[in-house]
């Protein structure tokens, strides 16, 4: 979120001006989510065979909305009986988005993997992020969702 406090001659009260660059603000997050949540496939990067993780639950969540998404750990051969991949370059067919459930140092090598794939829709789950994955997002032309809500809350995500 932030606060537009450059000069301006709108007429508007410096109040409403500033509502109204976070009304717009909530809407391009609106309108990216949507757009993240139409394409398919997706990879979940982080992706836990623990159920109490959120890596875990985030690719039930793709599951139970019948989402077709590829786990991605390094570690793991399955995850909640799909096959599990080390990184995106192994993943057998291209993603449309990745959502990243990584401590943010993990994070900057996924959005670096996502760049050479040309993947350009990644959200980046609350704990995951780091000022220069944001950075480097941008510069690879990603669009990215971060610092915003948890993909749980937006496929309404139940147990």
């Amino acid at each position: 979120m932030r606060l537009d406090v450059a000069p301006f001659d709108s007429g508007q009260s410096p109040e409403l001006h500033v509502v109204t660059i976070l009304e717009n603000e909530a809407m391009d997050e609106r309108s990216q989510i949507e757009r993240f949540l139409d394409g398919s496939p997706h990879a979940v990067v982080g992706a836990s065979r623990d159920r109490e993780k959120y890596g875990n639950k985030v690719l039930r969540a793709f599951m139970q909305h019948s989402r077709k998404a590829f786990p991605v750990n390094p570690t793991a051969d399955e995850v909640e009986g799909l096959t599990a991949y080390p990184n995106l370059s192994a993943l057998p067919e291209p993603v449309y988005g990745v959502s990243v459930i990584t401590p943010p140092h993990a994070t900057e090598r996924v959005i670096e993997e996502a760049g050479k794939l040309g993947i350009s829709h990644v959200w980046l789950q609350p704990g995951a992020e780091s000022p220069r994955a944001v950075a480097r997002a941008k510069e690879l032309g990603i669009e990215l969702i971060a610092g915003g809500p948890c993909i749980l809350v937006a496929l309404r995500y139940h147990e």
